[in-house]
This record gives C-alpha cells, structure tokens and sequence, in this order.
C-alpha cells in the first residue's frame, strides 16, 4: 500500500492535479503501471476541459488498461511503419505558458526572416498576443520561470551526470521559446531533450549516449541543445505538446515563419551514441539547405543594411556639413549684427549719457545760484564800522580775497553763508582755517559768535577744501 500511496504522490506531482482520489483512478485504471498513466495522460495536446473529460472517461473506466487518443488525420500524420526513427509530421500546439514566456524575447525578432523548410510540415506555437499590441512590450528583465525551471535542470544534470563524464550536451539555461529564438539567430536546429528522472533506461541513457564524447561534441558544434525536466513545469508541458510516449524523449525542431516551429524528428527509447547520430546527421544534411540559404539570406540582408547605413551616413554627413556652413554663415551674419546693435547701443548710451551729465550740470549751476541768493538773502545788509563789529578778511584757494564785516554777536556760521553766497567760491566742501595759531572752524564750532570764536575785532581766515 505504501507503494501505491508514492505512485499517487509521484502522479500529483507530475501531472499537477490536485484531486488524489481522481490520480488514483487514473492508476488503477492502467493496472497501477505509472509510466503508462503518465503516458495516457500527457499525450492529450487537447485543451485543460478535453483533458478534464477524457481523466473523467479513464477514471470511469476502472479496469481499463490504457486511454485512447481520438487524433484527426490534420492533427498527426505518422509515415510508414517500414520507415525506422523518422521526420515526424504533426500539429502541436504549444501551452500559452510556454508561449507567454517568450514573449519579450520573440517581438523584437519576428523580423529576422523566413525559413523556409521544404517537405517538412510547419507547425503552430499559438502565438496568442503576439499582434500589433504584442511588438510593443518591453523585453523581461527579470529571470522567468521557465529559464529558472532550464537553470535548475542544467545544474541537476550536470550534478548526476556531468562528475564521471568526458564530455555533456552544453544545455542552454533559458526557457524553450528563448533557446528557440537562440537557434533562430545562431541559424542551427533546436536539439530537445526530455528527462524523465525515474524512468529505468534514463541513467543509462544519459552517461552512454548524452555524455559520450563523440555525440556531445556533435551536438554542442551543430546544435543549441535545451534540455527539460518531466518533474518541472515547463518540462511537462512541453512532453505533454510533443505527446511523449517513450523516455527517453528526443526532438529536432527549427523555426519557421509566422511564429511557427517545425518538427524535424522526435526520437524515443533509448538510442546508442551511434543510432544517435545517425538519425541527427541524417536530419541535419536535409535541413542543410534550408539553413545555408537562411544565413545566406541574413548576410545579404545585413550587406545590404549596411550598404544602406552607410549611404544613410553619408548622406547625414554631407547633409550636417552643409547645415554646418549654413550655421557658420548665419551665426557670422548674427554677430555682425550683434556688433552693429551693440555700436549702436553704446553711441546712444553715451549720447544719452553727456545729455545727462549736461542736464545734471544745469541743475548743480541752478542750484548753486540759488544757495548764493539764498546765503546772501540770510546774511543780511552789512553793518557800519563800530566797536560791536567784526571785520573778516576771507583768502580762497585761487588767491582772491573777499572781506565783510559782522556783528561780533553773529556766529561762525554766517561767515560760512557769506563765503557760499560768492560767486568765487567753487568748491562744495570747504573749512575755515586760521593761521597763528591754526584753529579749523569745523562744525563743532559753527554755533560760536565771532567773539566767543575769538575772531572779533579782526580776522583772516582761508578756504581749505576738504
């Protein structure tokens, strides 16, 4: 019972289903053979509510052995029987998981040409989204899922196998859509290897044939090899759209036109390094020339994008120099007439500047007339000679001489108003200085009379300019 309870376990996780009770009547329903549960399940490419309908169907069945596959003849195409390991014809589509994936990896490449592949039916991805909104979204930045699931399965691989072995297929770490558009752009086959952890031929299968020098050595010069796990989540999809039946599980596809891939050969059971490459060097000599004139057409497609570049180059070259001269002209004509405003400018400043100063001059003479008529208005009429009476003999730095009586009781100010009512004074800022001994008249003693400046009766006093 304990037996059974791990194959139930070993089915959920493969199959993803939930419901155990269900799980274990899908394996009863085949004698309790897992592999040949897994097999019926996954070979149903049909929709999530067909697979429901048709698990339905096995379950009810009981003591059915195995689950047929209702397949239209535009669904598969098998050749002859007589015909050994062969191209295989069939329409498989691809989960949109697998599909969505890629997404941002497939829109920027849409345009790198068509394959055509002769004789060799073409298959739909179902590239849903993948229209004119698709082309616009912006590549992922971040590691998906699906590379994550591919990066796993490499280290897995490489931990099992890859410590006694020579020589391993270099599998790539990205999901399928992104290995596929890795061989589209390096114009090889997509070689695809399903590992099914538990299936008894598998080690086997993987040290002697995958990990042989001879075989890796061919794969890794002529093929990008991806590689998936059965037990992961694209691993199953992709085993579940290729309808796996055997393990272990081989596939050559190829891209093709309109977002469709083409299946070249699926390879199934375990094969000997030799049988290997015979079958992989038979399909790699017929796709020979599919892929010679693809990378024949991507040269001349890139010689002539580059030809046009460099027309375009030199075309922007002699198109930038003429702009070049044309600027150099008209940034030589613009500073020629910045210089002539700028001369212009500076003329009417000064102009505007000596009508100024004119102005200015007119309004210091005005005023320094009206100051004088003012002073002498304040000063008064000039007293007769008498006892009370100061006689004040003024010197200005021309060597003129002005003298004026006043009365001793006047103060030092006056004498100051009676020096700025002459029209020989010239000079704004001024003191009265007297010699022997030298006594400047400052402001301090502007309010002082005469006599108490000690100027009375008599004084000489001279205009120092400050």
């Amino acid at each position: 019972m304990v037996d059974a309870e791990d194959k139930v376990a070993y089915f959920q996780a493969i199959t993803g289903l939930e419901d155990r009770d269900l799980c274990s009547d899908i394996l009863s329903a085949h004698n309790w053979d897992l592999e040949l549960a897994i097999a019926s399940f996954t070979a149903n490419p049909n929709s999530s509510d067909d697979r429901d309908d048709h698990l339905s169907t096995a379950a009810a069945a009981g003591a059915s052995t195995s689950t047929s596959t209702s397949t239209s003849t535009s669904d598969i195409m098998t050749p002859p029987s007589s015909v050994g390991p062969s191209i295989v014809w069939r329409l498989v589509t691809l989960p949109i998981s697998v599909v969505s994936g890629g997404l941002g990896l497939i829109s920027g490449a849409v345009g790198l040409g068509v394959w055509a592949v002769g004789g060799i039916l073409s298959y739909s991805i179902g590239m849903i989204g993948l229209g004119p909104q698709g082309a616009h979204r912006s590549p992922l930045l971040q590691s998906s899922p699906s590379a994550s699931e591919a990066a796993d399965f490499v280290a897995a691989f490489e931990t099992e196998f890859g410590q006694t072995a020579t020589a391993m297929p270099r599998f790539v770490s990205e999901g399928f859509m992104e290995a596929l558009q890795r061989s589209r752009q390096e114009y090889k086959l997509l070689f695809v290897y399903l590992h099914s952890p538990d299936h008894p031929d598998t080690p086997l299968f993987c040290h002697t044939t995958l990990c042989s020098q001879v075989f890796s050595d061919f794969v890794n010069h002529n093929f990008v090899s991806w590689g998936g796990s059965i037990r992961a989540s694209e691993g199953f999809k992709m085993s579940n759209s290729f309808k796996a039946s055997r393990f272990p599980f081989c596939a050559l596809v190829m891209a093709a036109t309109n977002q469709r891939i083409a299946l070249l050969q699926q390879i199934e059971g375990p094969k000997t390094p030799e049988e290997m490459l015979s079958i992989l060097q038979r399909v790699l000599e017929e796709t020979a020339p599919v892929l010679v004139s693809a990378r024949l057409e991507a040269e001349e497609r890139r010689n002539t994008m580059r030809l046009r570049e460099e027309q375009d180059a030199a075309y922007r070259a002699a198109l930038e120099a003429d702009q070049a001269r044309e600027r150099q002209r008209r940034e030589e004509q613009e500073r020629i007439e910045r210089e002539r405003a700028e001369e212009e400018r500076k003329l009417k400043e000064e102009e505007e500047a000596r009508e100024r100063e004119a102005q200015e001059a007119a309004e210091r003479e005005a005023a320094l007339v009206r100051r004088r008529m003012e002073k002498a208005l304040s000063l008064g009429a000039e007293p007769e000679k008498g006892p009370d009476v100061t006689q004040v003999l003024v010197r200005f730095p021309t060597g003129e001489r002005k003298d004026r009586r006043f009365h001793s009781s006047a103060n030092v100010q006056s004498i100051y108003d009676y020096v700025d009512s002459l029209e020989c004074s010239n000079v704004e800022k001024y003191s009265l200085v007297s010699n022997f001994p030298r006594t400047v008249f400052g402001p301090e003693k502007l309010s002082l009379t005469l006599k108490e400046a000690g100027l009375h009766p008599q004084a000489s006093l001279f205009v120092e300019p400050n």
